[in-house]
């Protein structure tokens, strides 16, 4: 059975471009064309493919949000942004909404080919300057963490390891031999510096940055 794909860009003549190419393709078949997000969610509700091409700049919905939106219902179907931006405002956001492939409308047709292959098999296509953008992305978001980590005082970090142990505040007071009142205290402070909304994002902050086993 043959890789399914709609196409979503707001360019007709893109639209028929990719279709007059990948039809030449035994295992690939064109089930649909879709002129702006909205569209693309439509069809896919209808017609299930298994992987779109997806523009990022449409009228209408913008390919992220009809990506967010299709990976949310349909996480089975495999979504590639094939675009002309490069910059990190466009490809974070679009990996984060679930896409598995981010890819430049320069690409050479045999490599789309190609990325389409790998990207149904389980693999994520990232275009170099794509990848540079998550590389980025990442370490930001680590030298960030360290920062807000520096924030904390030796009692507060004593806390995030005790509510990383999974203890309770009347535990924790009982480890380190202080007060409920004051591991309250402690926890709030805390949540605020690292910038987390409860106890279990603290726990995953604290084992993510090694601060437990």
């Amino acid at each position: 059975m043959g890789i399914r794909i709609l196409i979503a860009d707001d360019h007709h003549v893109v639209r028929r471009g990719l279709a007059f190419f990948l039809k030449t393709q035994k295992d690939i078949e064109i089930i649909g064309e879709a002129g702006n997000g909205r569209e693309a969610i439509e069809i896919a509700r209808t017609l299930k493919p298994d992987l779109i091409l997806m523009d990022l700049v449409m009228p209408e919905m913008d390919g992220i949000q009809a990506t967010k939106i299709i990976k949310t219902e349909m996480p089975e179907i495999k979504i590639m942004m094939l675009t002309s931006f490069s910059d990190q405002d466009h490809v974070i956001p679009a990996l984060e909404a679930g896409a598995s492939g981010y890819q430049l409308k320069d690409i050479e047709p045999d490599e789309l080919i190609n990325c389409i292959r790998k990207i149904m098999s389980g693999e994520n296509q990232l275009h170099p300057k794509a990848t540079s953008h998550l590389l980025a992305n990442l370490s930001n978001k680590e030298s960030n963490e360290k920062n807000l980590l520096e924030q904390l005082t030796k009692r507060e970090l004593d806390v995030l390891k005790e509510i990383a142990r999974g203890k309770s505040n009347k535990e924790i007071a009982s480890s380190l031999f202080i007060t409920e009142k004051t591991v309250k205290t402690h926890v709030s402070n805390l949540l605020a510096k690292l910038e987390l909304a409860d106890r279990t994002q603290a726990a995953l902050f604290a084992v993510k940055n090694q601060l437990v086993e």
